[in-house]
């Protein structure tokens, strides 16, 4: 019986990205009207609350988050940029009043305490896995995470939830091998960095080619040192959709995963690839991720006893990410619920099929990096 663990926390809405435009930040001396920052509570918010209306958190194991300590946070981060991200944070006047050093990640005023409950609560997901509490579970936290490197924030991420969550797992639970599997619209940067010269982590992104950051999540991209071979992108032309990514998950991400046998997959589960999402211009569906879901849950029970833990990233259509996130979660409870994708009848009508030759080229191309990764038995 598959027990699904759910975190989330109030606090996270709390997260004051401030009166940005879009992703700027407001400067009505330059013409750049106040109105509200992309990456916003309202997505996430309600999200929750179709998982709640929809009956579907009855079903789950709601877990309470916890703060991360600063212990915990600088196994990946510097001490520096822990430093740095509570200093902005203390600053008065909202959200923009600080930032994570690229300019458009804003940290309000608290932040840092609630980027610390987000790690956290990826933290107590996690060991609720390891400890058999749980099988899988989705974390439904904000501030996001998969940008942030070591020393930097950016694209909206303070600290690098999914890293931090691999690192305690392998310190404190036992567990030596890690997969990450990135389909977040936008490349994986942060968590390809931080893990890029370590075998024990595999990261695999799947995102649209040059979207963010620029230059970055090409195929040559393969790891360092040690950790030649550990990391894949799949680069995919702006809009792909359906098919595309259900053949990179069946090409590259799959066999992966079956090469690397992890203890356990992490997933950077971003709905920015979603077809109505304003900061990409791919074309997956609510079906989409449902089955995408079910593949990653299929290697989970065969590879790791089910361990298969999200954290929720990117997404930012409020209207669509919702159903997207819902069918991702039946399915990764393996149960249904009463509401369907209302715009299923729309989305069907979209061009995202058939696989295109210049799609399929970048998965193969990806593809043929697999033979560097070590076949290992399972450890745990």
């Amino acid at each position: 019986m598959t027990t699904t663990g759910y975190v989330f926390h109030p606090e996270y809405l709390w997260h004051d990205t401030g009166t940005s435009a879009g992703l700027l930040p407001a400067n009505p001396t330059a013409g750049i009207q106040p109105a509200v920052h992309v990456e916003n509570p309202e997505a996430k918010r309600r999200v929750h609350e179709l998982i709640h209306a929809s009956g579907l958190l009855g079903e789950l194991m709601v877990i309470e988050p916890r703060r991360a300590t600063v212990a915990e946070l600088t196994r990946v981060h510097t001490d520096a940029y822990v430093q740095h991200i509570k200093t902005q944070s203390e600053l008065r006047g909202g959200g923009g009043g600080g930032d994570a050093g690229d300019g458009f990640s804003p940290v309000g005023h608290g932040s840092y305490d609630i980027a610390r409950l987000a790690a956290g609560g990826l933290i107590e997901l996690v060991t609720a896995a390891v400890h058999g509490d749980i099988t899988n579970g989705y974390a439904l936290v904000r501030p996001p995470g998969h940008h942030a490197t070591a020393d930097q924030g950016m694209g909206f991420c303070l600290f690098n939830n999914i890293a931090v969550a691999a690192r305690h797992v392998q310190a404190e639970l036992g567990l030596a091998r890690i997969a990450v599997v990135d389909w977040d619209a936008h490349h994986g940067n942060g968590t390809q960095a931080i893990f890029d010269d370590d075998p024990s982590v595999l990261t695999i992104s799947l995102h649209q080619a040059n979207c963010f950051p620029p230059d970055s999540g090409w195929t040559h991209e393969n790891g360092t040192g040690n950790g030649a071979g550990y990391a894949l992108n799949v680069p995919l032309p702006p809009g792909s959709g359906h098919a595309a990514y259900l053949h990179a998950m069946d090409q590259v991400v799959l066999p992966a995963l079956d090469r690397f046998a992890p203890d356990l997959i992490l997933l950077a589960n971003g709905f920015d690839a979603g077809v109505f999402d304003p900061l990409a211009r791919q074309m997956l569906t609510a079906a989409s991720y449902r089955h995408m879901t079910r593949l990653l849950v299929g290697a989970a029970d065969r590879l790791c006893h089910g361990r298969l833990i999200a954290a929720h990233e990117g997404g930012y259509s409020p209207f669509y990410t919702p159903y997207c996130a819902l069918a991702f979660l039946e399915e990764l409870a393996c149960t249904t619920t009463h509401v369907t994708d209302p715009l299923a009848a729309v989305v069907a009508g979209y061009a995202a099929e058939p696989l295109t030759p210049q799609q399929q080229a970048v998965i193969g191309e990806a593809a043929q990096l697999l033979p560097r990764i070590q076949t290992a038995v399972p450890s745990a």
